[in-house]
């Protein structure tokens, strides 16, 4: 199935990315990109709606993302915390990812 939602951890040097398809399984899971790479593997995919946590470089990003087709959604931290995993695997840029993944999708944390 298609990727329908796309969460994007932004971070300084590596990326982590979770796709989301039509029946809310994660169908993309890409714990590391490095910055080089990111937008060479977004042009690749179909146009899909692309979920990111505001932060400084998160604008820049979405006009970026914008320009190879998708649409792009900033949301506040506070809309990702709830969702971000917990325990045992605490924070991490993976776990964001999917979080984020999860908030733009509408699907609770799993």
């Amino acid at each position: 199935m298609a990727i329908v939602f796309l969460g994007i951890d932004l971070a300084k040097n590596v990326f982590a990315l979770h796709s989301v398809d039509g029946a809310g399984k994660a169908c993309l899971v890409r714990p590391v990109v490095r910055r080089d790479q990111l937008l060479e593997l977004l042009a690749k995919l179909p146009p899909c709606t692309i979920g990111i946590e505001a932060c400084s470089d998160a604008h820049h990003r979405a006009r970026q993302f914008m320009a190879i087709g998708h649409t792009v959604r900033l949301m506040a931290p506070t809309f990702v915390a709830p969702r971000r995993m917990s325990g045992t695997r605490g924070k991490n840029v993976a776990a964001d990812a999917a979080a984020i993944g999860k908030a733009e999708s509408g699907l609770e944390a799993s």
